[in-house]
């Protein structure tokens, strides 16, 4: 069967934009303070998936909704199951957009929102791709199934809940990440470096200069791009104050500082990133306390800042710990600091987001930090691990989709690992595939979020011709 699937998309292009846009206006973020038994993750997040599963109902797929953490779109028949697996929740839009976050505008060829390029406008070209091979008639001898998460930017709890509940496809992918091909996924454990107050004895009162609070940082999987340090000063502030000025020239990022009910507070801008490589960002609080470690502040302040400065500031590959590690799949280790969050009543806390190899042993990485903590006064707190993920190259669905991505694009479909963590590593044989092509910037996680037109259209035809490779009926 000849079908040309790029001239198929063109003839929908209007629809799939506008689909887009209507999930792109939902802010799907995370929020279990406002969750309800109905909505458990929050309202805005079961709000994208209902309307996922609503326009597929009315597109004629069979619809299902697990438990409002998850979902699935069906359509096919067959023993056999392919898995397209998405996700619609998003991070945290930050600060700084030059448009609206959640509108969805078009300009420039490109179509900005939280959410454009991760996932929901891959999530949208995946769909209208089952849309189009549904509405050509095309036979199938194997059932494809969207596979809908919820939680894919915090702790699965989507996937986790899915696959009590329902069959695990026999093969799939992810439309949530890079073309090519990714076969290789790091693994990904997320862990609390806690400061032990009991044992490092309480804050000096005494001290001429102490550390009140210290926050920065929303996800573990976030660079973060603010932090704020607030100090009580019984001395003058004014050598502190030229002190910061100085190295706000130094680092050249934006900062401000004033006082408030009687406390100095710094702020500092960094630049965020997606946690899979700290190094494409600026962690405005590593960067912050480097600062204040050069100043003397009260016992378990100075300990939680040290500590910053000292183990995790310019350290990610592990090298604070002695764990830097890389081999010839999936390269470096990487930690992100996510979150740092200090009170001068109840101690300091880390919250990191680590990235490591396929062959890394993660036990003996894990004792190693252990040792290190243990000895500074801290402990290591909800430590969770996601296991590195890595299909053969010979695999039957990495060889279809890579016949797929060559004749569609015309290029090299060369095999990928990445440090991010996309729903392929659920399946036995599941590997992520697109939609950010190369050559084209990642702005996930960033401001002004985007994905071109272009690209949306393209990888829709992509996903087409894969559903049809993989699961429609061949002649024989």
């Amino acid at each position: 069967m000849s079908i040309q699937w790029m001239d198929e998309v063109l003839k929908r292009k209007e629809d799939l934009i506008k689909d887009l846009q209507g999930i792109l206006q939902i802010r799907s973020v995370l929020d279990e303070e406002n969750a309800t038994e109905d909505a458990p993750l929050g309202v805005g997040v079961k709000e994208a998936l209902q309307y996922l599963l609503d326009l597929g109902e009315k597109d004629g797929f069979i619809p299902k909704n697990v438990g409002n953490l998850a979902g699935h779109l069906e359509m096919g028949t067959g023993d056999e199951l392919v898995g397209i697996l998405c996700h619609v929740d998003v991070v945290p839009e930050g600060d700084g957009w030059s448009v609206d976050p959640y509108g969805g505008i078009v300009k420039d060829d490109k179509i900005y929102a939280r959410g454009s390029s991760d996932d929901k406008g891959p999530t949208m070209a995946a769909y209208y791709a089952m849309k189009i091979v549904k509405e050509l008639g095309i036979p199938l001898e194997k059932r494809v199934r969207m596979i809908i998460g919820t939680d894919e930017e915090s702790e699965w709890r989507c996937v986790d809940h899915y696959f009590k509940h329902e069959e695990m496809p026999d093969m799939g992918f992810a439309p949530d990440a890079d073309f090519p091909i990714i076969y290789a996924e790091k693994g990904i454990a997320d862990y609390d470096i806690v400061q032990k107050v009991e044992e490092s004895g309480h804050s000096n009162k005494n001290e001429p200069i102490q550390l009140v609070s210290f926050h920065s940082g929303r996800r573990y999987n976030m660079v973060p791009d603010f932090a704020q340090a607030k100090l009580f000063m019984q001395k003058e502030q004014t050598e502190i104050l030229q002190k910061y000025n100085d190295f706000l020239q130094q680092v050249n990022l934006k900062g401000k500082y004033y006082v408030e009910s009687g406390e100095l507070v710094l702020e500092l801008e960094g630049i965020s990133a997606h946690g899979m490589e700290p190094r494409n960002g600026k962690n405005a609080g590593l960067i912050l306390a480097s600062f204040l470690a050069d100043i003397s502040l009260d016992k378990q302040g100075d300990q939680f800042i040290k500590f910053a400065a000292n183990y995790l500031f310019e350290k990610s590959r592990g090298e604070g710990f002695g764990i830097q590690y890389a081999d010839d799949i999936t390269g470096d280790l990487t930690i992100n600091v996510g979150k740092m969050d200090y009170e001068q009543a109840d101690g300091g806390r880390f919250g990191l987001n680590m990235r490591y190899p396929v062959t890394f042993d993660m036990e003996q990485g894990k004792s190693s930090i252990e040792k290190h903590v243990k000895q500074e006064g801290f402990s290591i707190e909800d430590f969770s691990d996601s296991k590195p993920h890595h299909v053969d190259e010979n695999d039957e669905l990495v060889q279809v989709l890579k016949k797929v991505y060559e004749e569609q694009t015309g290029e090299k479909a060369e095999l990928l690992a990445i440090g991010g963590g996309t729903y392929a590593r659920s399946l036995k044989s599941g590997v992520a595939f697109g939609a950010l092509f190369p050559g084209r910037p990642d702005v996930m996680h960033q401001k002004d979020e985007y994905m071109f037109i272009e690209d949306l259209v393209k990888a829709t035809a992509i996903y087409a011709q894969a559903i049809y490779e993989l699961a429609g009926k061949k002649e024989k």
